[in-house]
């Protein structure tokens, strides 16, 4: 999800949801029927205007006002599906399991079968560890044909049967992600994954520098980029990323295990 709004952009959106809500507020029983039924339109427009400041919050970290102007959206429009998943997500961001869980089930209630959720509560259930629900769910969104994201379904599929520990099951579908999407962050470092965990180094080499030629090194990267130069004898690399690693990254359990790494192998 993403979104860029200038301030100003912001001010002016919000005054006329500010505004769009008070108007609605104001309805009298003097007011025609045709009256009343434009005034709905205007509604849904303004809780999708809040649905995106929401996203734009979240961007930004700024969790407080994002929940609440999802909360609007949805007494706004309580159709507004973008509005559920958004707050639901928000709630799984927090750590907030039980409400997330919570938004996902009325957002499923609301439109069952929708591919995009899908996807999304099942990335959800997998963080949960409840794996077998979780590839369910994203059966059901890489298996529709009109589905635009089938490819992010397959790619977080796979990824979560890597936790499982089904390896193969998760190549094949991180490889039909790829197919689609060649430069697919989440699918290219799961893959380098893969080759780690098999003994591949060769090919976890290749997938973590596609992967860094898409995005910036991150601990999690650098430590899959170590473990295969290690492994394939290429010292000058090895230590090249290990120095990178501890200095980028000085406070991750990642950072730990090469300076415990390198002790065990002084004390050999």
């Amino acid at each position: 999800m993403q979104i860029s709004i200038i301030k100003n952009q912001m001010l002016k959106i919000m005054i006329t949801v500010l505004m769009v809500s008070s108007l609605a507020s104001c309805v009298t029983s003097s007011e025609t029927t045709s009256e009343r039924t434009k005034s709905k339109p205007n509604l849904r427009e303004a809780s999708k205007l809040n649905t995106q400041l929401a996203i734009g919050y979240i961007q930004e970290k700024q969790y407080k006002p994002a929940k609440e102007k999802l909360e609007k959206a949805i007494i706004q429009n309580d159709e507004n599906l973008k509005a559920y998943k958004t707050l639901a997500y928000l709630y799984a961001l927090l750590g907030l399991n039980e409400e997330a869980e919570e938004k996902y089930a009325e957002a499923i209630d609301l439109k069952p079968g929708d591919p995009d959720l899908s996807n999304s509560y099942g990335a959800f259930l997998c963080s949960q560890s409840k794996f077998e629900e979780a590839q369910k769910n994203f059966n059901v969104a890489y298996s529709d044909p009109f589905y635009e994201g089938i490819y992010l379904a397959e790619s977080n599929a796979g990824s979560c049967y890597i936790q499982e520990g089904k390896l193969k099951k998760a190549e094949a579908l991180l490889r039909k992600s790829l197919r689609v999407h060649p430069t697919l962050p989440g699918s290219l470092i799961s893959m380098a994954e893969i080759g780690i965990k098999t003994e591949r180094y060769l090919m976890a080499r290749a997938y973590i520098q596609r992967y860094h030629a898409v995005r910036p090194a991150s601990a999690e990267s650098l430590w899959f980029q170590i473990q295969a130069e290690r492994a394939l004898g290429a010292k000058n690399h090895y230590m090249k990323y290990a120095r990178q690693l501890i200095s980028d990254f000085p406070d991750s359990d990642e950072a730990g295990w090469v300076e415990a790494q390198a002790r065990n192998e002084k004390l050999r």
